[in-house]
C-alpha cells in the first residue's frame, strides 16, 4: 500500500501538558496505547498524535514545533505492532511539500523505557544519562538546514536493544507516518535521509537495508550511518571485561526480550547472580550503566566461559541474524569510522562495508586517524550534514570510496561549519528559536 492510498488516520491529538507536569514514562503514558488492532490498518497508518514540548537535558526549553506520532509497524516475527516517532520542525517553518525530510535514528543503547527518544527529548524528562539527550544538537543540526526531522523509538516499546531488522520497521513506518501528517506539509515527492550514529548507525543500516523491499514508495536518496558497529556478536566479546562493559550487558538483556527463546538456553548456563545483574541493567540509563559495569566480566558468572554461550545453537543463530549487510541498500551510503575507535572495532565496520560493496552498494567509506568513539560523532557533523545536505538537493554524488584521513574536521569547509554548530548550540542554550539558517541546503 502506498502513501497515496486511502488510509484511515485515528488522530487523537491532545493538548500540551499543563506547566510544571513530567511527562509519564512511556509504560504509564496511555498515548503510547492503540486505540484500534494495529493490525486492523495499514504500516505507517497514524494512530495517536500530539504536540509536546522538547528541552535540552530535559531542562531548557527548545523552541521547535514538535509533536508525538504513534503509528503501526511490524516486529521481528511479522506481527503488526505499535511505535512512535517524535516529528519536528524548525520554529520558522512553513508546510512545504519541498521540505526534505530526514529520519534520525538516535543511539538508545539500553532498554530503559527512559532512554528512549519520545520520552528522554521532553521537556520535564528524567532521564539522565540517556544518550538521545546527548544526541539533540545533532538533530538541531538537520532542523537547522530546514529540514523535518523524525526520531523513531526504533528499539520499540519493549526496549529491543540488538535486535535485527524491527529497527529498519519502525524507523521506515516512522516515515510513513510523517509523509501523512498534515503539519508537517509533506507529501510522496519528499526526499527523505536518514542518519544515525553507534547504535543509531546500526539502526540506519537495517533502514537502509530494507527500504526497498519494505517500502519501496519511500524516496530516500540517502543514508549516512556513522560508526555502525559492524558486528554485534564481535562487539559483545570485545567489549566484555571492558571499561565500558556495560554495553555488552544491556546487549545482552535487549537479546533475552527480542528472542524469548534465548531465556531457557542462557539460563542453563549463566549464573543467578549474572541473571540478577542483567534484570537490573534494564532499568538504568546508558551512561550511569557504563559506570556501574565498568570491567565487569561475564566469562567468571558463565559455566564454560563466553565461548560457551557463544557457540550455544540458539545464541549463534540469533547473532548471525543480527549481523548487518546481508543485502545491499539501494541508496548511497556515507559511513564514517575512527581508525582507533575504543568502542567499536574499525576492523568490524571495514567488514561491513566491504559486505555492502560485495553486493554492489554505493558506499563512500571514511576512516579517521585521530577521534575517539563519542567525540567524532560532533566532529564528523560537518562532513556527515553535507554530504546529506547534497543527496537530498540532487547533487552529484561522489565516487565510491575508501579514505583514511587524519581527521574528517580538518578541512576549512568543516572548520566553517563547526563555527555554524556553535552558534547553534549557543542559540539551544538561550532558549532562542531554532530557525532555517538556509533554505534546504
Amino acid at each position: 500500500m502506498t502513501i497515496g492510498d486511502a488510509v484511515e488516520t485515528f488522530d487523537f491529538t491532545e493538548e500540551f501538558d499543563p506547566p510544571g507536569m513530567r511527562p509519564l514514562l512511556p509504560s504509564l503514558d496511555p498515548f503510547y496505547r492503540s486505540p484500534i488492532a494495529p493490525g486492523s490498518v495499514a504500516p505507517g497508518t497514524i494512530l495517536r498524535s500530539r504536540p509536546v514540548r522538547i528541552a535540552l537535558f530535559g531542562r531548557m526549553p527548545q523552541r521547535v514545533r514538535a509533536w508525538q506520532l504513534l503509528y503501526r509497524s511490524t516486529d521481528l516475527a511479522g506481527r503488526p505492532e505499535v511505535a512512535v516517532t517524535t516529528v519536528l520542525l524548525p520554529w520558522d517553518a512553513e508546510p512545504s511539500a519541498r521540505r526534505p525530510l530526514v529520519s534520525f535514528q538516535c543511539a538508545i543503547d539500553a532498554v530503559a523505557p527512559k532512554c528512549f527518544p519520545s520520552y528522554a527529548l521532553r521537556h520535564g524528562a528524567r532521564a539522565l544519562g540517556a544518550i538521545p539527550q546527548v544526541e539533540f544538537p545533532l538533530i538541531a543540526a538537520a532542523l537547522a538546514r530546514g529540514w523535518a526531522v523524525s526520531v523513531p523509538d526504533h528499539e520499540g516499546l519493549n526496549g529491543h536493544f540488538g535486535a535485527a531488522r524491527e529497527p529498519g520497521h519502525r524507523a521506515l513506518d516512522g516515515l510513513r507516518a510523517a509523509l501523512r501528517f498534515e503539519p508537517l506539509g509533506l507529501d510522496r515527492r519528499t526526499r527523505i535521509g536518514l542518519w544515525g550514529y553507534s547504535g543509531g548507525g546500526l539502526a540506519t543500516a537495517w533502514a537502509a537495508e530494507l527500504a526497498a523491499s519494505y517500502a519501496p514508495e519511500l524516496d530516500i536518496v540517502g543514508a549516512v550511518a556513522g560508526s555502525p558497529v559492524g558486528d554485534p556478536a564481535n562487539a559483545f566479546v570485545r567489549l566484555n571485561g571492558s571499561p565500558f562493559a556495560g554495553f555488552a550487558m544491556v546487549f545482552t538483556a535487549g537479546l533475552r526480550r527480542a528472542y524469548p527463546h534465548l531465556n531457557d538456553a542462557v539460563g542453563h548456563i549463566v549464573s543467578e547472580e549474572y541473571l540478577g545483574l542483567l534484570d537490573r541493567a534494564e532499568d538504568i540509563a546508558t551512561f550511569p550503566l557504563l559506570a556501574r559495569y565498568a570491567g565487569r566480566n561475564a566469562h567468571r558468572h558463565i559455566r564454560g566461559g563466553v565461548g560457551a554461550l557463544l557457540t550455544l545453537p540458539e545464541m549463534r543463530t540469533v547473532l548471525d541474524d543480527i549481523r548487518p549487510g546481508a543485502q545491499a541498500p539501494a541508496m548511497p551510503l556515507l559511513v564514517v569510522q575512527g581508525v582507533n575507535d575504543e568502542v567499536i572495532a574499525v576492523a568490524d565496520v571495514d567488514a561491513h562495508v566491504q559486505r555492502y560493496r560485495a553486493r554492489g552498494a554505493h558506499v563512500r567509506y571514511l576512516r579517521d586517524r585521530l577521534s575517539t568513539h563519542l567525540p567524532l560523532q560532533f566532529l564528523a557533523i560537518p562532513v556527515m550534514v553535507d554530504w546529506l545536505a547534497d543527496r537530498l538537493a540532487d547533487r552529484p554524488l561522489p565516487p565510491a570510496e575508501q579514505r583514511t584521513v587524519w581527521s574528517v574536521a580538518a578541512s576549512p569547509r568543516a572548520l566553517a561549519e563547526h563555527g555554524h554548530f556553535t552558534a547553534l548550540l549557543a542559540t539551544m542554550l538561550s532558549g532562542r528559536p531554532i530557525r532555517t539558517r538556509s533554505a534546504f541546503r
